[in-house]
Order: structure tokens, then C-alpha cells, then sequence
């Protein structure tokens, strides 16, 4: 189990609660008894805990089974996702787990190719990442040249020209904007023609995800660090509801993200 937020808001709930159900069942009639004036005072710490107990119970239940927010912190998935973007993401779509022990207790659906997911980086386990879904369990991925194989498919690009980027997204302009045939989910890319490509190649093991930034010069990935266990994925974005990156851009509130 690791602490992050879920972890202390399963504790406060859990605080709250007992502090409450403790008074209730120990303290308050006494004190009721024994109040003169029919006006009882609960003790600070009883009425915090009781008034800030539901907020807390509400706060951990929406964050943990239907929708959590994230910030975008860095320009991997440019130009999908841009530094700043603030996201939301289905926390149910792929299964319900338990909050901070992270144990899925209902199946409802597997990540699916070209879906954008936010999972826990796998070499440190807590440090939410979120790239794109490149290859499933099964499926051999082979990147070479800057050109992706899936299944000895090669997956088309439609080249849109030269890349033009917006403040922080400025230091891709120049690159190459494509739009990748992704089967089932075509999506937009960015490569750098001047940078170095790193190639990689391998076969997706059971319960395991291969994923990539849609910046694909720009973006350390499945390529650098391995595969995403089923277990770490967090959920699907699916939606910005702001975006702030030296100021706001009021173009890109309300987006859903393909």
C-alpha cells in the first residue's frame, strides 16, 4: 500500500467515523443527562469529526470509483494532452479496486488500444503516469524507424505537415504532425525528424500493457522502462476541464480526449 492521497483519505474517514461512533455510543448520553439547560455542547473535536466525516466519505467514494482529476506536468503527449491541461479520469471503466491497497474486487473491462490511461509509473509503483495504449496482451509491437508494427501490421501515418506549438508545445514546432492509423483509435503524433529514435521490440506478456507518449521523440515510455501491469493502470482520461500553462486557454475546456 502506498500513501497518496486515497491512503489518507481512507484515514480520516476512518477517524472521523470512529471519533464519532465512539462519542455516540459512550458519551452523549451521558452528557444529555447531565446537561442543564437542555442546550448540549459537543466537545471541538466531536464536532469536527461529525461534521467533516460525510465530506470526507464523499470525497474518497467519487475519487475512487468514478472520477479522479490530474494535471498534465510534462509535454509527452503533446498534441493530445498539453502541460497544463487539467484531466479527468473514469476510475470504473477498466474495474473497481479498493482504495490505496489497489485490489480490483469487479471486472468491468480491460484497457483497450489506442485508449489514453493514467497508471502508476512501474518502477516506483505510486507516481501517476499517462501515456497512450500501444499494444495488448498478446500482441507483438515492434517500433523501428519511427514507424510502428503491430502483429507485423505496419500501422499507416497520414502526415499533416509541419507541427506548429503554443507556449509550453513550442519546443515541438518543426516536428512532424501525423495523424497514426491506429487500428479501432487513429490518433495524433508529433516525431522530431532530427531526434534520436529509440527502437524497441518484444511481445506483450498476459495482464501487462505496452504504452507510448503521442510525442514520440519526447516521451520516456514502454520503450525505456517495460510494460504496464493491469495491476498499476488507475483509470481512462477522458476529458479536460481546464487548462493553464502561463495563463489561461479557454479553447481547450470541455475537450475529450481520443
Amino acid at each position: 500500500m502506498s500513501f497518496d492521497f486515497s491512503t489518507a483519505m481512507v484515514l480520516m474517514v476512518f477517524l472521523s467515523g470512529l471519533i464519532w461512533a465512539v462519542d455516540s455510543l459512550l458519551f452523549a448520553a451521558r452528557r444529555q443527562a447531565t446537561a442543564l439547560d437542555g442546550n448540549v455542547r459537543l466537545p471541538m473535536l466531536v464536532d469536527y469529526a461529525r461534521s467533516f466525516f460525510p465530506i470526507f466519505l464523499v470525497v474518497l467514494l467519487l475519487r475512487s470509483f468514478l472520477v479522479e482529476p490530474f494535471r498534465i506536468p510534462s509535454g509527452s503527449m503533446v498534441p493530445t494532452l498539453l502541460v497544463g491541461d487539467f484531466i479527468l479520469v473514469n476510475k470504473f471503466q477498466y474495474g473497481i479496486r479498493l482504495p490505496a491497497i489497489n485490489t480490483k474486487i469487479i471486472e468491468l473491462g480491460v484497457p483497450q488500444r489506442g485508449e489514453v490511461v493514467v497508471f502508476r509509473y512501474p518502477v516506483d509503483g505510486t507516481t501517476p503516469y499517462i501515456k497512450r495504449v500501444i499494444g495488448v496482451p498478446g500482441d507483438h509491437v515492434a517500433y523501428r524507424g519511427r514507424q510502428l508494427w503491430i502483429n507485423q501490421q505496419l500501422v499507416a501515418n497520414v502526415d499533416m505537415g509541419p507541427f506548429i506549438g503554443v507556449k509550453s508545445a513550442s519546443m515541438q514546432t518543426g516536428g512532424r504532425h501525423l495523424i497514426e492509423q491506429l487500428p479501432g483509435q487513429p490518433h495524433d503524433i508529433i516525431t522530431m525528424p532530427d531526434a534520436y529514435s529509440f527502437d524497441w521490440e518484444g511481445t506483450v506478456p498476459p495482464a501487462s500493457y505496452f504504452v507510448m507518449g503521442d510525442n514520440r521523440d519526447n516521451s520516456r515510455d514502454s520503450r525505456f522502462w517495460g510494460f504496464v501491469p493491469d495491476e498499476n493502470i488507475i483509470g481512462r482520461a477522458f476529458f479536460i476541464w481546464m487548462n493553464w500553462d502561463h495563463g489561461p486557454d479557454l479553447s481547450r475546456i470541455g475537450s475529450h480526449i481520443h
